[in-house]
């Protein structure tokens, strides 16, 4: 790909970040839209958090498979389709006539999602080459996912309140055909030199994974933990796990490239991924039933509370990116890890939501933890890989997010269905919501752990010896053509 002037570098960034802003806000604005569909649509549970996990566990199952794809075809081409398939998605979610449906809809959606995320950031690692502008652009990235990730139950609660939880997928389909035009203008082609082949089997056995994984998770309580079904479910996660992980050794061009994992910070980072947004994905779900349905607040009234988290993920998302270009992923991560694992300890330890002022507190000590994460993550996935590899090398980043996302969305709405038996209308909210809080403090104190563990001049050291694996793969392949020719 030639290079490109600072301007039209900076154009690309922009629509990268346009592309992510509406695929990461829809992860999230349907949380405070919960209740409304709730009564609508006559949902469980289980069928509010199907509606969030089936656009989550489609995106994770596709985003590696997408990224792959579009290193072999085209990242505009791929980039584009995305835009094009998530837009049409979204009014078709808009006209759902049932929940049955919506969560389909939710499913196209995501199919198009895929092709954006992790296409977009192997878009910023070959425009921006240099490796300090390549960190800049990177925590820029990061930021707009903190940014959207913690705006949607206000924008969410404004359509909603104003207009009906329907309107929260209108407003994907001019953004969509923005991007689109300005992609289509702007964006140059760029493949990988060295294309990854399709590996279906793989690809199939991650959607056995993640999907026996989460129906297992979210349907336990309603079916009973030890029921034949969800412990055949279970069973299935366990036998796909490991059939993964076996036949991905063995393939030449695997899916999922285990030498990826050679790296402890790229390793480290797929893990905080998880953990990151298992807790983000916990604490919307939760504070959004608890400030509708036990607070009595409305929608926006619900988005409005959540504020304070919001603000400070949009002071400390670029704040981190700095922080990466200059000092490096450390510094963030420590602060990320303390900031949620407190907010968790305030709720659980000592009822931070019983009062107005120390549920701020909380909020914004989420808010701020959050805000950190997510450059790092982002930063830490890519740099040092080959920039060949960089559409499945993000792609895992992005998978990692929206794995922990559906898993924290899962576990801790089983936790607060388990608890409160919420599908029958009794039970005691605060208590259940108690044992969720403290998953959320576990998932902190594990990212500041991991921080802490895969920073350090040895884990630094690994990072720097992943990309000769790649290269030795490279010059075998050439001694391998010169012999045949």
């Amino acid at each position: 790909m030639p290079e490109l002037s600072r301007p039209r570098r900076l154009l690309v960034l922009a629509i990268c970040c346009l592309s992510l802003l509406i695929v990461s806000l829809d992860a999230t604005v349907l949380n405070v839209a919960l209740p409304s569909l709730q009564r609508e649509l006559h949902a469980s549970v289980s069928g509010m958090q199907w509606t969030i996990d089936a656009y989550t566990l489609v995106l994770a199952s596709l985003l590696m498979l997408s990224g792959s794809t579009a290193d072999r075809l085209g990242r505009r081409r791929i980039f584009g389709t995305g835009l094009v398939v998530f837009a049409t998605g979204s009014l078709l979610c808009s006209l759902a006539p049932g929940l049955g449906w919506l969560v389909i809809f939710r499913m196209v959606q995501a199919a198009g999602g895929s092709m954006l995320n992790p296409v977009a950031m192997s878009i910023i690692t070959n425009t921006f080459t240099e490796p300090r502008e390549r960190a800049r652009a990177i925590g820029v990235w990061g930021g707009t996912v903190g940014i959207s990730m913690a705006s949607g139950p206000v924008i969410g609660g404004l359509l909603v309140q104003s207009v009906g939880w329907r309107s929260i997928f209108w407003i994907n389909v001019p953004i969509a055909a923005l991007a689109l035009l300005l992609t289509l203008r702007y964006v140059p082609e760029s493949r990988a030199p060295r294309p990854r082949r399709v590996d279906p089997v793989g690809q199939l056995l991650v959607i056995a994974l993640l999907g026996s994984l989460t129906y297992a998770i979210i349907e336990a309580p309603e079916e009973d933990w030890t029921s034949a079904r969800i412990l055949a479910f279970a069973l299935l996660a366990l036998i796909a796990l490991g059939a993964l992980i076996a036949y991905e050794r063995r393939r030449a061009e695997p899916l999922i490239d285990l030498r990826f994992f050679h790296s402890a910070p790229f390793s480290g980072a797929t893990v905080i991924a998880v953990c990151a947004f298992a807790a983000l994905g916990g604490f919307l779900f939760v504070n959004t039933l608890y400030l509708q349905n036990v607070r009595g607040l409305s929608a926006l009234g619900a988005g409005l509370f959540m504020l304070p988290m919001a603000g400070m993920t949009l002071i400390f998302a670029p704040l981190s990116g700095r922080l990466v270009g200059g000092r490096g992923p450390r510094l963030p991560l420590l602060l990320a890890g303390t900031g949620m694992g407190l907010s968790g300890v305030l709720f659980a330890g000592f009822d931070a939501q019983s009062t107005t002022a120390p549920l701020f507190t909380g909020y914004v000590l989420f808010g701020i933890g959050f805000g950190l994460v997510n450059a790092p993550i982002t930063n830490t996935a890519v740099s040092g890989m080959p920039r060949a590899q960089a559409g499945v090398a993000a792609a895992v980043a992005s998978t990692s997010r929206q794995v922990g996302q559906s898993l924290g969305v899962a576990v801790i709405g089983a936790v607060i269905a388990s608890g409160t038996h919420a599908a029958r209308g009794d039970g005691d909210f605060i208590a259940a919501g108690r044992t969720a809080w403290w998953i959320i403090s576990g998932c902190g104190a594990a990212i500041l752990l991991l921080g802490a563990l895969t920073t350090g001049r040895w884990a630094r050291a690994t990072a720097r010896r992943t990309p000769e694996l790649f290269e030795e793969e490279l010059l075998r392949g050439q001694r391998a053509a010169e012999a045949g020719s």
